[in-house]
């Protein structure tokens, strides 16, 4: 049986990929536990998806790990998740530098516990010099929060005549985002049958192609993400022309 990566052509790889992993929850119910058993194997995913994306070619993974919105889930879960993150990150992070893979985080991070920062901090760090795959974390990320800090940010710039607002382009806002850095996604997948962007770079996928699939996040393989990429290029991109 043939993989779809022997379909894929290594010449017109989407530069950036960004996913929302959608289905944890769901996942784990359907098996009759809790929804932090559905994160715990959703990790799973995320390093099969982060090697296939290094190895296909890819230069930017951005993966849509923990939202504004979700600080509002009971206190055990988001509890369990930040300790989930953190002992994640402390593990893979010889594996990152082993896959020359740099991680980046973008998001409201200061609202992060002390210990969760400080260890996300200490990986960015030791990846910083890494040049292959950028594997970006949106943590504590929503876009609506990212748009208004950019506006107070160019707004205080305005009235301390650092620009002019005649010169305020659409690159200019573009250079005020959390994600000033890394360039916009070709591809955005969404996992588990929603049919919605949630609330996630909302202004960087003007042009985005978006891909959904009723695939639950802990079910998603390097074989799905390999077909999401064999889609996407059989897609015509216009760009508004």
């Amino acid at each position: 049986m043939s993989s779809f990566k022997e379909k894929i052509d290594s010449y017109h790889l989407p530069r950036h990929i960004a996913i929302i992993m959608d289905g944890n929850g769901r996942w784990a119910k359907e098996r009759g536990y809790d929804r932090i058993f559905g994160h715990q194997n959703g990790v799973i995913s995320v390093r099969e998806v982060t090697e296939a994306a290094a190895e296909t070619g890819i230069k930017y993974l951005t993966l849509y790990a923990f939202s504004t919105e979700n600080w509002a889930r009971p206190e055990h879960e988001v509890n369990a998740l930040m300790e989930l993150l953190v002992d994640t990150i402390e593990k893979e992070t010889p594996t990152l530098n082993k896959n020359n893979v740099r991680l980046k985080a973008i998001g409201d991070l200061s609202r992060l516990p002390a210990g969760a920062a400080k260890k996300l901090q200490r990986c960015i760090a030791e990846t910083s010099v890494n040049d292959g795959l950028t594997l970006v974390l949106a943590l504590s990320y929503s876009s609506r929060w990212e748009i208004n800090n950019a506006i107070k940010l160019l707004c205080n710039d305005v009235k301390n005549s650092k620009i002019s607002i005649s010169d305020i382009t659409d690159e200019t806002i573009s250079n005020y985002l959390t994600t000033r850095e890394i360039p916009d996604p070709d591809l955005m997948i969404r996992t588990s049958g929603e049919i919605r962007i949630s609330n996630f770079l909302l202004w960087q996928i003007a042009y985005t192609e978006l891909y959904f699939t009723n695939t639950h996040w802990p079910d998603f393989r390097k074989e799905n993400f390999y077909e999401a990429i064999v889609e996407y290029q059989s897609r015509e991109r216009r760009f508004g022309k």
